[in-house]
């Protein structure tokens, strides 16, 4: 076209845990990259339609998710991430790191790391951190949602940082804790155990990947606050930043001129570790020639045409139609959620009266999870999650595609099957069209 479900996760036995590696990867990732949220990954100011976001998701599954790890590093707890997942299009990370690097899960599921549980408990009485911290009328304490077992969140005055930091390491190293505290945001103020924070929990991420040979090729760190600042002194990592006062004499840092996702595709590009063509920054897909062409580029370019199509954003011509038709086997079928059986070939035919029909309604299309598997020679198996979005409204299914590849024809598209996926919101089949 012109233009697995995903097993995550492997175990791997620990003392008294699991530590969990994508499956998929056979040999080191090609990069890692290691994120904040909040003003970084993700644009709160300017950007209501997600577009740097849905960029960023666009390049790495059609050009990295399959032999590469994304890391979400953030400040915001689990519940806090998850009502983040609810209101933008992020992608699934290999691993969240949450509560500013004091917790690590991994996969979609989330599994949490034991090992970095009981190097968190190590010196930390959480009890004592709450005990010394109430005699200072100076910190009042953020909402219960940022309050963790590994990190006690205070809003401060600027003005006073400086003081309650000294007086409160002394408090709590003459109770015998080894703390550290995290200023960040002008205004938010984190106490955590000593082994904690974003850049504690890289470095023991990069350990664990060495010690299984899966140690990353190039790794880009991407943070714009106080609590992202650990993240730039690992040794060995490239770094985009959007606070200018760090990093001026580091030649592996740049300070991005594109906002959010947009400056993590620029350093992408910047530092030479990998394609960095959006397939949404392809205007005409007919005109476009990828030296990356595989069948998980072919399915993020075919969704992204169906999210242009019903947008009304490109013709309404034959040519696509054609081109389309063309890429699927003639006794190709889609299997709908409901169950329901039909012709790709007439799914095709069906897609004509439906162009436009998502005009200004906010409406967006984008994958998660794409791997593609060659199960023999010239079949393709595509396993991912398929997300529509109108306004609030959102819809997932889990894909498969399976595709053959023939000389001098590309892909050719033979079976959809697609089932709803728990994560979806609203389960209507109704008006669900491929």
């Amino acid at each position: 076209m012109f233009f697995p479900a995903l097993r995550l996760l492997s175990s791997l036995s620990q003392p008294k845990s699991y530590y969990y590696i994508p499956q998929r990867l056979t040999s080191p990732p090609r990069l890692m990259i290691v994120s904040d949220l909040d003003d970084t990954m993700v644009e709160h100011r300017n950007d209501n339609d997600n577009h740097s976001l849905l960029r960023f998701n666009s390049l790495w599954e059609e050009a990295y998710r399959h032999d590469s790890l994304l890391v979400f590093s953030t400040g915001r707890a689990k519940t806090m991430y998850k009502k983040l997942r609810k209101e933008r299009p992020l992608l699934t990370p290999d691993v969240i790191v949450t509560s500013v690097g004091t917790e690590i899960s991994y996969g979609k599921s989330m599994v949490p790391d034991e090992n970095w549980v009981e190097i968190m408990n190590n010196k930390w009485n959480r009890g004592i951190v709450e005990e010394e911290t109430s005699k200072f009328p100076e910190l009042t304490l953020q909402a219960e949602t940022e309050q963790m077992p590994h990190k006690l969140s205070f809003h401060v005055d600027k003005s006073k940082v400086k003081e309650v930091t000294k007086e409160l390491y002394q408090r709590l190293e003459k109770r015998g804790l080894e703390i550290k505290i995290i200023f960040s945001g002008g205004i938010a103020l984190d106490v955590l155990p000593k082994g904690g924070g974003k850049g504690q929990a890289l470095a023991y991420l990069l350990k664990k990947l060495n010690t299984e040979g899966k140690l990353p090729l190039n790794t880009l760190v991407c943070g714009d606050s106080g609590n992202d600042t650990e993240l730039f002194t690992i040794p060995n990592v490239y770094g985009v930043m959007w606070y200018a006062e760090n990093g001026k004499d580091n030649s592996n840092i740049i300070h991005a001129s594109e906002r959010c996702a947009g400056g993590i595709i620029e350093a992408i590009g910047h530092f030479k570790l990998g394609p960095k063509l959006s397939l949404r920054d392809v205007s005409d897909f007919l005109q476009c020639k990828s030296d990356n062409v595989n069948p998980g580029h072919a399915v993020v370019e075919f969704f992204l045409f169906y999210e242009r199509w019903r947008r009304g954003e490109i013709e309404n011509c034959e040519a696509y139609t054609k081109s389309l038709k063309a890429s699927c086997d003639p006794a190709g079928v889609i299997v709908h959620p409901s169950g329901a059986e039909k012709s790709l070939r007439d799914t095709i035919d069906e897609l004509g009266k439906y162009h436009g029909d998502k005009k200004d309604k906010k409406f967006r299309v984008w994958t998660d999870q794409v791997l593609a598997t060659e199960t023999t020679h010239g079949t393709w198996i595509v396993k991912l999650n398929k997300w529509e979005q109108t306004g609030n409204e959102r819809k997932c299914c889990t894909t498969t595609v399976k595709f053959t590849s023939k000389e001098n024809e590309g892909f050719v598209w033979e079976n959809v099957q697609q089932t709803w996926s728990e994560e979806s919101e609203v389960k209507d089949d109704s008006n669900w069209i491929i």
